[in-house]
């Protein structure tokens, strides 16, 4: 297996970023986008997973549900799920894999044993949008959210124990000390980062790019890091069927138009801090 890749879905990479070699895989994203058919899913994994790498770089935060397909190639052995993200990705309705639900999704493929989602800032952890997350999994432990305090009502933080600018990295290094040994998995989605240093299709978080560097140094300094995949770049969104476009429309943040060549720079700085620290060549 190649030590990293770029899968090029959008064009939201060029192509020959960091050296990568890349897959071409442009044909998919117009069914891939946002929502997918599980069929659609299975055959675009089953078509690219032999160029795949043991790190993958690929588009859009409109294709981090593919996250769910692309931790098949790093075995059948269960494996704790590290999420770097501005939303939970913990919805149950359908389908079966979208933006808002895969993580909880990977929880009953029997490939992931937990799920750990760090940088939540949305509006999907208050009344109503809860009460779609996978309470099951929350209830049991397996399904664990590590959101802003600064980003939530009183509410919020009390119900989910919400961290602050000021306590994050010492509630991290807690946890990462807890996975030391474990199998890990670390999938992020460039939303998490700051407005200064993203520009993606969806809300912005609150982390830098060298917090999430620092964090998964962490990781990689007592777990077995086995794989992982960067995503979150900024795309023009392009759909194949109505209800895809439909619902793509309605869900996704009114954001400001962008400057192609400045969000591309952006996005570039970010990735040249964090990728590194993600595939183990600092």
């Amino acid at each position: 297996m190649k030590k990293a890749v770029h899968l090029n879905l959008d064009n939201a990479w060029r192509v020959g970023v960091l050296k990568l070699p890349a897959i071409d895989a442009v044909s998919w994203a117009k069914r891939l986008r946002y929502i997918a058919r599980k069929r659609d899913v299975d055959a675009f994994y089953n078509d690219i997973s032999d160029d795949l790498g043991q790190f993958v770089l690929y588009g859009s935060g409109d294709f981090h549900h593919l996250a769910g397909a692309l931790i098949r190639r790093i075995s059948d052995t269960p494996t704790a799920l590290v999420s770097f993200d501005n939303h939970p990705d913990w919805d149950m309705r359908p389908p079966y894999w979208a933006c808002g639900g895969w993580a909880a999704r990977t929880l009953k493929t029997g490939r992931v044993s937990r799920v750990s989602v760090w940088g939540c800032g949305n509006f999907e952890l208050r009344w109503p949008s809860r009460i779609f997350a996978d309470r099951p999994a929350l209830n049991a432990g397996d399904f664990e959210i590590h959101a802003w305090a600064e980003r939530q009502t009183r509410s919020v933080q009390n119900r989910f124990n919400c961290m602050t600018r000021d306590d994050w990295r010492d509630r991290f290094s807690r946890f990462a000390r807890r996975l030391s040994g474990a199998r890990v998995y670390v999938t992020i989605d460039m939303d998490c980062l700051c407005a200064e240093q993203a520009v993606t299709n969806w809300e912005n978080g609150l982390f830098t790019a060298a917090d999430v560097a620092w964090a998964v140094a962490m990781l990689r300094d007592g777990a077995d890091l086995v794989g992982g995949d960067l995503c979150g770049a900024y795309s023009t969104p392009e759909y194949e069927r109505f209800g895809q476009r439909l619902a793509g429309r309605w869900d996704h943040p009114k954001l400001p138009a962008h400057d192609a060549a400045e969000a591309a720079e952006v996005n570039l700085s970010s990735l040249e801090t964090i990728w590194p620290a993600l595939t183990g060549s600092t």
